[in-house]
């Protein structure tokens, strides 16, 4: 019979680390939030609205309950300001506002993704919090083709929110169009292509960079990059591909920047880059007709041009404080009701952030909604592209996670010129995520909120390298 030895080499074997019920169940929940802030709106044409908002004033409850409860190291001095601010000026704005009940439900919506933001922050590690979206991101993408599947074996035929199968008066009040095995755009639980497009986008770039971070499950997350990439192309939302070329750009010189070694070395990476973004900028604007015909869409992006017209013509009557908070505009309002009708549909929304802020919130809000942009990209860019360190050792490997608040930015960034949806759910949820997480954590896997969450999984603490 073996025994160890009185004077063993080496110490005996244990099992390994094991993380504790309460933080898988942590982070499950965390997936969970995340989901619904990915594909919210298919809740509501699930289970309709009141079952929705019952989920999400509940879910942000619980939230908070679990923040009191772990109580995890918070530096309450180093919070995203420019977010804080944005959303006092919109609190603000209930005191002047032409909806009220608009502005008050929609406000509670801002708030509670805020919070569930800085909550997701607080308890997840980096590594974490990637995996977290990771998880989330499959399950919207898993049901989405699962969904279209569906409707297209066994429905076969389109079909309306809450499962009703009839015809509509128009195509877009189809929460799926029976597109899958034929060559029109599909638009997954989400019901819209446009919301499709993408999260499809952020999915093919968060599984590429759990890839490149050499995850566990490599083979797998290959299909699911094939799979996210399946739908980004069905969705064909012309919105998500230029988005999709703004993150190739962003990634490229990243990556060019990581590769310098003399000071003074990035400039030249810094002109070129600007260069080729203002004149891509420019050169979108002016050959837009050719550009949107090739991707099946019509010069004014299929009728923006009309409704930002409308919007600028209401905001210029407010121009300073704006008509009050309206994220996203309420159709059963008296005063968005009608007010631009798109394909018989009250439009939800200006088809553009800057625009759409300018309505609700004036200039002071698009002052403050552009330093919480300028801010964020500032902090997002120089976290990827600045090698680790924290004393004075300077030959740190670079890590693939610090990619992803830069590219998110990216997509941000550009889909706000066409869409509203960077105010609200995922869009909104991210920016603020990552901005508070960059400053309580600026390095990956350092510092007190990093070491904390090890100690609550089971790991022993760990020194910097």
């Amino acid at each position: 019979m073996a025994v160890y030895s009185k004077h063993p080499a080496s110490a005996p074997p244990s099992a390994p680390v094991r993380e504790k019920t309460g933080h898988l169940m942590l982070r499950a929940w965390c997936v969970f939030v995340l989901f619904t802030a990915f594909a919210g709106v298919a809740l509501v044409h699930a289970f309709g609205d009141t079952v929705t908002a019952v989920v999400t004033i509940g879910s942000a409850l619980l939230s908070i309950g679990l923040w009191f409860a772990i109580r995890p190291p918070v530096q309450w001095r180093r919070l995203p300001w420019f977010a804080v601010a944005y959303i006092v000026w919109a609190t603000l704005s209930l005191a002047w506002s032409a909806w009220l009940e608009t502005s008050a439900a929609t406000l509670l919506l801002l708030v509670i993704t805020a919070t569930q933001a800085f909550f997701i922050g607080a308890v997840l590690t980096w590594r974490e919090l990637v995996r977290a979206i990771a998880s989330a991101l499959k399950w919207v993408m898993g049901l989405s083709i699962v969904f279209e599947l569906w409707v297209s074996l066994v429905i076969r035929a389109p079909i309306l929110p809450r499962f009703v199968v009839e015809k509509a008066d128009d195509p877009i009040q189809y929460w799926s169009r029976d597109n899958l095995f034929d060559d029109g755009r599909i638009q997954g639980i989400m019901g819209n292509a446009n919301l499709l497009g993408p999260v499809a986008l952020l999915a093919i770039i968060v599984f590429a960079i759990r890839f490149a971070a050499r995850a566990p499950g490599r083979f797998l997350l290959g299909g699911w990059i094939l799979l996210s990439a399946f739908l980004f192309v069905r969705a064909a939302s012309a919105t998500a591909v230029v988005a999709a070329a703004g993150v190739v750009l962003v990634l490229i010189t990243v990556l060019l920047m990581r590769r310098t070694r003399r000071p003074g070395e990035r400039t030249r990476f810094y002109v070129g880059y600007a260069i080729v973004g203002v004149g891509g900028a420019l050169g979108l604007w002016l050959l837009r007709d050719t550009i949107f015909t090739a991707l099946g869409r019509s010069a004014d992006l299929t009728g923006r041009e009309t409704i930002w017209a409308a919007v600028l013509e209401r905001a210029n009557e407010r121009p300073v404080i704006g008509w009050g908070f309206a994220t996203p505009w309420l159709p059963g309002d008296p005063l968005f009701d009608g007010w631009i009708i798109d394909h018989g549909v009250s439009v939800m929304q200006a088809h553009n952030m800057w625009i759409d802020v300018y309505l609700q919130l004036g200039i002071v809000g698009v002052v403050l909604l552009g330093f919480l942009f300028l801010a964020y990209v500032w902090r997002t860019w120089f976290f990827a592209v600045d090698r680790p360190r924290w004393d004075l050792r300077s030959d740190r490997p670079y890590s693939p996670l610090t990619l992803l608040p830069t590219l998110v930015g990216a997509i941000l960034l550009v889909q706000g010129f066409a869409e509203s949806t960077p105010l609200l759910l995922w869009g909104w949820m991210l920016l603020l995520l990552f901005g508070f997480k960059i400053k309580q954590s600026p390095h990956i896997g350092v510092g007190p909120a990093e070491q904390s969450a090890a100690i609550e999984r089971g790991e022993p603490t760990k020194q910097a390298p």
